[in-house]
């Protein structure tokens, strides 16, 4: 029956493998997302267990187990403990549309704050605090005060976890200039989920949505999952230009904080010329606050939210995600003054909740202080890493400026336009570190080419050594690039 979730077999499945120099992993990746192509995956079926899909393909089963942490972190796919591996919802039409998995997933290693951390290999990612930074003292206190309080008798939706939106209207007002009431706040399990609250308030099905491109993927996958069609806008240095929006693009999607990936802050004079231009048109602007909380030696510039005119035309998005952990699955969305309404309504029509203990839990850690106190700690300490890994980048690789040292807790190492920046991050990878290529990050192929290096949970004792491998197998790939006309090869590695 059509709509009917399957369980695929790797008897009907049929997966080939293409013959490429790809990584075995984005190869596994590339031939399901074919299949999703194809129509032999659809909505909610349920893939093949990795061991017997690793014995159908003869390949190892970690190569299997990777390729679905890469398709899980494009939101391809959704896994659960227990519930197997199933196709994500929109993820049939973000195939079809030719959004490809090519985003490495966090590579399995412990954080930096685990003694047994292998040395061998190290994360450096983008978007993954150091959970080591929470005061554990203040953790655990908030923990037990909510395991302590009465057992919620209710379904979560828009109305319930007062106590936190409450807490986060006094924490954006004093941390980001964002004025907001409690009713205002809606609280949802990530940004992806607020995204598609947005999509269904403000009717973006089948409407075009302008997204900076190199932009961040899980964003641009959850619009396309709601309907929306993506204009890919390109960005600079100085991010998203308002005069680059067309007048057919019904919203825009924007990181004005610290524009992931490339790490530009839009200017104040910009901030206020995409406001002026939405209210002017009748656009809706996607604020996702990205990195907000995090700025170094620079001053806060305001939220669009904060600006005149942003209430009315602005959907602010902000996480706990990269200020505590991704692991707590909570996001707030303060959507436009006008469709709060129809965004309460779309909340409750997608059930998309946050467990209430959670939510308890979150909002006596932030009414207590603690996440004020553990802001300023983590900056410091992410200062001060950033530092020693900026500083140990520039004595290996002078000619190569990072980008976005700003503000946030990644930079972007700009590429020669030959490179192929996929795999100057495999031949990193391979020398024991994880970095991103911006590749991961493009809707187009005429983009920028460039590693992102997150450097939160990099220790300062390990910045040279990191910054050593990065720094070999860039130079062997540029000195290659200048000596070829062709694409770069990985010779430092």
């Amino acid at each position: 029956m059509a709509g009917v979730a399957r369980t695929a077999s790797v008897s009907t499945l049929h997966l080939t493998l293409d013959e490429t120099a790809e990584p075995l992993r984005r190869r596994i990746a590339g031939a399901i997302v074919a299949a999703l192509r194809s129509g032999a995956l659809g909505p909610g079926d349920l893939l093949p267990p990795s061991r017997a899909l690793a014995a159908d393909l003869g390949v190892s089963r970690a190569a299997v187990v990777d390729a679905y942490d890469e398709l899980s972190a494009a939101g391809f796919v959704d896994t659960r403990t227990g519930s197997g591996t199933r196709v994500a919802p929109g993820a049939v039409a973000a195939a079809r549309a030719g959004v490809t998995p090519h985003v490495t997933a966090p590579a399995a290693t412990t954080p930096t704050t685990d003694p047994g951390h292998a040395e061998s290999d190290f994360d450096l990612s983008p978007g993954y605090p150091d959970t080591g930074l929470v005061a554990a003292r203040d953790w655990r206190s908030a923990w037990r005060a909510a395991a302590s309080a009465p057992i919620p008798g209710f379904v979560p939706g828009p109305h319930t976890h007062r106590r936190l939106r409450q807490a986060l209207a006094e924490h954006l007002r004093r941390t980001r200039g964002v004025a907001a009431e409690p009713e205002e706040i809606l609280v949802v399990p990530g940004v992806a989920a607020g995204l598609r609250v947005m999509a269904a308030a403000a009717d973006l099905d089948g409407r075009q949505v302008a997204f900076e491109d190199p932009g961040y993927t899980k964003a641009r996958l959850a619009l396309l999952q709601s309907g929306a069609r993506i204009r890919p806008v390109a960005v600079g240095v100085d991010g998203l230009d308002p005069a680059a929006l067309h007048l057919d693009d019904v919203a825009v999607y924007c990181t004005p904080a610290h524009q992931f990936p490339l790490g530009s802050r839009m200017s104040v004079a910009r901030r206020a010329d995409l406001v002026a231009s939405a209210a002017s048109t009748g656009r809706w602007i996607i604020e996702d606050d990205y990195d907000g909380e995090f700025r170094y030696g620079v001053a806060s510039l305001p939220a669009l939210r904060a600006i005149d005119g942003g209430r009315d035309r602005v959907a602010y998005l902000g996480t706990a995600s990269k200020v505590i952990t991704p692991s707590l699955r909570l996001a707030w969305l303060i959507p436009p003054a006008p469709l709060l309404p129809r965004a309460h309504d779309a909340l409750t029509a997608t059930g998309e909740s946050v467990c209430a203990i959670t939510a308890d839990a979150f909002a006596r850690f932030v009414e207590s202080g603690s996440l004020t106190r553990h802001l300023a700690r983590a900056s410091r300490t992410y200062s001060a890493r950033r530092e020693a890994f900026i500083d140990a980048l520039a004595a290996r690789l002078p000619d190569v400026t990072p980008l976005g040292v700003e503000a946030g807790l990644h930079v972007a190492l700009p590429l020669p336009d030959q490179c192929d920046d996929a795999a100057v991050a495999d031949a990193i990878r391979e020398r024991g570190f994880t970095v991103r290529p911006l590749a991961a990050y493009r809707a187009t192929d005429s983009g920028p080419r460039g590693l992102l290096c997150g450097y939160a949970r990099l220790p300062e004792s390990r910045a040279d050594e990191a910054a050593q491998v990065i720094a070999d197998v860039v130079s062997g790939s540029i000195e290659a690039a200048a000596g070829s006309a062709g694409n770069c090869t990985t010779s430092g590695s």
